[in-house]
């Protein structure tokens, strides 16, 4: 791509980001950055999102072990079904590294030391053995969002591991957007002299991906019908899970979520209601200590329904979103930056602003959704920290447990 490098100059000088110019080697993604966006961000940075207003009321609720016998037959023969037919894909969020664990590299390459090496191996394994019992000969289409920092160390790592027995033509690779962080003054910053501070825009931002990265037309080519999305870092997520495919498929939900309840009050973790009748998530940053806490008459969590991503959404209201895309969330972040003088400071204090979606924004598009409560031994062991809660040493445990009780398949 040939830039004009005048042409940019005047661009960024006219929106206030004139700090950029001859300090930054990458053109071309400089030119690629949308500044009227960059405007918008900081008008919301500055100006808050406007207050969420309307009536928030409990959500109802499957809960899977109390399904009868014959409702969950005709689930999981439905959900059998669409994976038998090609009608069901995967779709993992991986962009992130693993840094936090104390591992280099994707966080997908991370080894928690079980019968898998990595875990992506995990979820590779999950994905074939699904396939080969649910009968048909197919392997289930796998989507992998990868980020601009991982996404060549991922596909090394795939092709070094032979992509784990899958066939090269059902993993599909596509890349997260980015957004520049911004300073308190809506300047981009700049990290190092010769570059600038960018960062994930969320996990909201799978849609806008699948969108413009071509994974939603990929699906509709081969007919695919229903996507489960999660990410890569829970051990134990059912990605493939076939009482909950037919759970969405023959109750008609657009899109549809599974919950757990949450350990106590304050769990960092959002919950699922309804807003104004809608299906909406409180996150746990701006619950209320009333609405945390309220119980009913049983002494059961009245919004104790956590979010642990783990959705599945129609193709078309996967289109939906991605054409549209999702409103952005504000966060304030300590970021080393670039000074007038060319001279890199490490802060120490929060300086700059950060920018995400969240995947939960667009359960309000929908009039209803079907959200399947799940247990948490069975399903969720979140690996986030090197040691202490939600480490590799809780999460292979959990993982162990699981193992030991053919909780695995």
């Amino acid at each position: 791509m040939v830039i004009d490098t005048e042409k940019l100059k005047k661009e960024l000088e006219e929106a206030g980001q004139g700090q950029l110019l001859g300090t930054v080697d990458a053109a071309e993604k400089l030119a690629g950055i949308d500044l009227e966006l960059v405007s918008g961000l900081y008008r919301l940075a500055r100006e808050g999102a406007r207050p969420d207003e309307g009536n928030i009321t409990p959500i109802p609720v499957t809960v899977a072990e109390e399904l009868p016998k014959g409702v969950r037959a005709k689930y999981v023969a439905e959900g059998e079904r669409l994976i038998r037919e090609g009608a069901f894909a995967s779709v993992t969020m991986a962009g992130g590294q693993g840094t936090r664990l104390g591992h280099t590299g994707p966080k997908g390459t991370f080894d928690l030391g079980v019968r898998e090496h990595s875990l992506f191996e995990i979820q590779a394994s999950r994905l074939l053995r699904r396939a080969a019992s649910s009968g048909g000969g197919r392997q289930i289409p796998w989507y992998i969002m990868t980020s601009e920092e991982n996404d060549g160390a991922t596909r090394r790592f795939f092709e070094d591991n032979a992509y784990f027995g899958y066939d090269r033509d059902n993993v599909f690779f596509f890349t997260q957007f980015m957004l520049p962080m911004l300073d308190f003054e809506g300047r981009i910053v700049r990290d190092r002299p010769d570059s600038i501070k960018m960062g994930a825009d969320g996990h909201g931002g799978i849609f806008r991906a699948m969108d413009r990265r071509g994974v939603i037309r990929d699906m509709e080519k081969r007919g695919i019908r229903y996507a489960f999305v999660g990410g890569i870092d829970n051990v134990l997520v059912k990605l493939c899970d076939p009482l909950f495919i037919g759970f969405a498929s023959l109750n008609g939900y657009p899109c549809a979520g599974k919950s757990l309840i949450k350990r106590d009050p304050y769990e960092k973790a959002g919950v699922f209601c309804l807003r104004d009748g809608r299906p909406y998530v409180v996150e746990y940053t701006e619950i209320s200590d009333e609405m945390a806490r309220a119980t009913d008459a049983r002494g059961d969590f009245i919004y104790g329904d956590a979010h642990i991503l783990c959705n599945i959404f129609s193709v078309d209201a996967l289109k939906d979103a991605g054409a549209e895309g999702l409103p952005y969330h504000v966060a304030v972040k300590k970021t080393q930056f670039v000074n007038g003088a060319g001279e890199v400071v490490v802060p120490d204090k929060p300086n700059a602003y950060k920018f995400e979606a969240f995947i939960f924004d667009a359960f309000c598009r929908y009039p209803e959704m079907g959200i399947l409560r799940v247990r948490r031994e069975d399903e969720f062991a979140p690996l986030k920290n090197k040691t202490g809660e939600d480490s590799v040493e809780t999460a292979r445990a959990l993982y162990e447990s699981a193992l030991e009780r053919n909780m695995l398949d």
